[in-house]
C-alpha cells in the first residue's frame, strides 16, 4: 500500500502572515531584501548574493536578454532558456555581459584602412557606436584612433571612405593610463566631458574602456547586482543531455550561475550532471538543481553538489503535469517540508544551501509567504512574462494588450529535455500549455510595486531581514470563507472605467 501524508497538500493562498511588533526602526527604507543564491558553510558568506528575492524563469517567453539586463538592473537574476542552440545561449549571456562593465575590453575595432561601410556594418551588428581603431584591428592592438557617430555623416561621404580620413586621431583623444582606479577613470569622464574613455598602457596599446553610461545606469539604479568586473550577473539553464557541451560554452561566455532545468530534479540525470559539473569545474562553476516537492528530493541534490535547489511540481501557471500525470504538491506544503529539511542539513554538516521557490505565486504576496516559509528567493515565470522585458510577443485582444507566454512543456516549446526520463528524444504529450498574460508595462515599475509591498508586508511582521522574518513570522491557515472575507465583498464597486459615474 502507498505511503499517505497525513496532512494535505496546501497552496500560498491558504495561509496569512499574522502581525507582529513594529518598532520605529522597522520601515519599508530600511528593510534589506539581500539573500544567498548559492551554499555557503556556517560562518562564511555566499559567494552570490541577490538584492532582491526574485530570479526569472528558465522559459522562452520569459528570459531572453531583455530580461538578464533588466532584472540584473533591479538586483536580481535572469536565467536564460536553455530551449535554444548552444551558440545562441552563449550569445545571449554574452551580450548580457558586455552590456554594462567597470573597465570593458573594446569588442568593436577597426584598422585605418577599413570604410565607413565597414563602421556601419559594424555598428548595425553590434550595436556599439564607439569603435577603436587600433593598428591590427584588436581591442588590445596600439591605439590609433577613435571612431564615435560625431565622427561621419553617412549622407555626405562616401561609403568607401577610409577610417584614417574621418577618426578622431589618438594624439587628439584624452586617455588614462592602465592602472587608473574605475574612480579616478570615472573622474576624468565627468572633467573632460567624455563619453568613452580608452585605458592605454605606457606603450600605447588600448586596454581598455571605460563608459559614462555604466556610472549613469549604477546611480539610476542602486540595487542593480554586479560581478566583480562591473559586469551584469546572469544565469542560465541547462539540461540533462548536451551538458558537456552547453556547459563549457556557458562558462566561456561569462555566465555567473547554471541551474538544470527540469520538471523533476529526484534523478539519477541530475546526479550525473552536477557529477560532471564537480569533477570537471570542481566548485568554480555554481549550478543549482532540481526540482524537488520534499526532503528526500532536497537531501539527495544536496549531497549530489547542487549549489541550489527548486521547489515546486506542477504548480506553474501554465504547468499541466499534475493533471496529466497526477505527480506533484502544493507548493506551500513542498516549500514548508523542503525547508525543514534544508535547516536540519545545515545542522548536521555546516553547510546552508538556499532554496528556489518555483511556481505558484500568483499574488504578490506569496513571495512574502514563501520567504517565512523558509525559501530564499522565488522563481517566477508568468509574473515576468507580463512585461516589455520578455521576448513575447504584445498581442491587442478585445481592447486590451496581452502578451504570449506558453509553458516549455507545451507542442509551442517542444522542450522535451526537461521532461527527459531517459527515453526518446521527443515531447510525448503535453505538460504545459499556450496561453496569454495581460500586458503590465516595464518591469522596473511593477517590480518597484512587488518589492514596496513584500518590504512592507516584512515591516508589519516586524522584520527588516529575511532571516529575521523567517525568525518571527507567525503563519495561520485561513478557511473558504476567510479568504472570501479578505477581498471586497459586500459593496458595489464603483465602475472607473467612466470616471467612477
Amino acid at each position: 500500500m502507498a505511503y499517505f501524508f497525513p496532512e494535505p497538500s496546501r497552496t500560498f493562498s491558504e495561509y496569512l502572515l499574522v502581525p507582529g511588533y513594529s518598532s520605529s526602526e522597522c520601515v519599508p527604507a530600511n528593510v534589506s531584501l539581500q539573500t544567498p543564491v548559492v551554499k555557503f558553510r556556517r560562518g562564511e558568506t555566499s559567494p552570490l548574493m541577490m538584492n532582491v528575492p526574485m530570479v526569472s524563469a528558465v522559459m522562452q517567453a520569459v528570459s531572453g536578454e531583455k530580461m538578464g539586463i533588466a532584472l540584473a538592473k533591479e538586483g536580481g537574476i535572469a536565467f536564460i532558456y536553455v530551449s535554444q542552440p548552444i551558440a545562441e545561449q552563449a550569445a545571449m549571456v554574452r551580450r548580457v555581459k558586455r552590456t554594462k562593465a567597470g573597465f570593458v575590453v573594446s569588442a568593436c575595432n577597426l584598422k585605418t584602412d577599413d570604410t565607413l561601410a565597414d563602421v556601419i556594418e559594424l555598428k548595425a551588428r553590434t550595436g556599439y557606436s564607439t569603435m577603436a581603431v587600433t593598428e591590427d584591428g584588436s581591442g588590445t592592438g596600439k591605439l590609433l584612433g577613435l571612431v564615435t557617430s560625431r565622427d561621419y555623416r553617412v549622407s555626405r561621404m562616401s561609403p568607401d571612405t577610409k577610417v584614417s580620413e574621418f577618426m578622431t586621431p589618438a594624439e587628439k583623444l584624452v586617455t588614462a593610463k592602465a592602472g587608473v582606479t574605475l574612480s579616478e577613470a570615472n573622474d576624468i569622464l565627468w572633467t573632460h566631458k567624455l563619453n568613452a574613455l580608452p585605458i592605454v598602457t605606457p606603450e600605447g596599446y588600448l586596454d581598455s574602456f571605460v563608459f559614462r553610461k555604466d556610472y549613469d545606469s549604477h546611480k539610476e539604479n542602486p540595487l542593480e547586482l554586479l560581478d566583480s568586473k562591473k559586469r551584469y550577473v546572469v544565469g542560465a539553464g541547462i539540461n540533462t543531455r548536451d551538458y558537456e557541451e552547453r556547459v563549457p560554452a556557458l562558462v566561456d561566455a561569462g555566465v555567473d550561475v547554471l541551474v538544470i532545468d527540469s520538471s523533476e530534479g529526484f534523478s539519477e540525470w541530475q546526479y550525473r550532471t552536477l557529477s560532471w559539473i564537480r569533477s570537471r569545474y570542481g566548485d568554480t562553476v555554481k549550478v543549482g538543481a532540481g526540482n524537488v516537492v520534499d526532503g528526500d528530493g532536497f537531501r539527495f541534490l544536496a549531497d549530489a553538489g547542487a549549489d541550489f535547489v527548486k521547489i515546486g511540481i506542477g504548480g506553474g501557471s501554465i504547468c499541466i503535469t499534475r493533471e496529466t500525470k497526477g505527480i506533484g504538491r502544493g507548493q506551500a506544503t513542498a516549500v514548508i517540508d523542503t525547508a525543514r529539511t534544508r535547516d536540519a542539513y545545515f545542522e548536521e554538516t555546516g553547510v546552508y544551501v538556499p532554496l528556489c521557490a518555483d511556481g505558484g505565486i500568483v499574488q504578490d504576496y506569496h513571495i512574502t509567504l514563501a520567504l517565512a516559509m523558509g525559501a530564499d528567493f522565488c522563481m517566477l515565470g508568468r509574473y515576468f512574462s507580463r512585461f516589455d522585458e520578455s521576448p513575447s510577443n504584445k498581442i491587442l485582444m478585445g481592447g486590451s494588450y496581452m502578451k504570449e507566454y506558453w509553458g516549455e512543456g507545451s507542442a509551442r516549446a517542444r522542450n522535451w529535455q526537461r521532461y527527459d526520463l531517459g527515453g526518446a528524444s521527443k515531447l510525448s504529450f503535453e505538460e504545459g500549455v499556450d496561453s496569454y498574460v495581460p500586458y503590465a508595462g516595464a518591469l522596473s515599475d511593477g517590480m518597484a510595486s512587488t518589492l514596496a509591498k513584500i518590504r512592507s508586508t516584512m515591516c508589519n511582521c516586524g522584520a527588516l531581514t529575511i532571516p529575521e522574518l523567517r525568525d518571527k513570522a507567525k503563519l495561520t491557515l485561513v478557511s473558504s470563507v476567510s479568504i472570501v472575507e479578505g477581498g471586497a465583498h459586500d459593496v458595489l464597486l464603483k465602475d472607473t472605467t467612466n470616471g467612477g459615474k
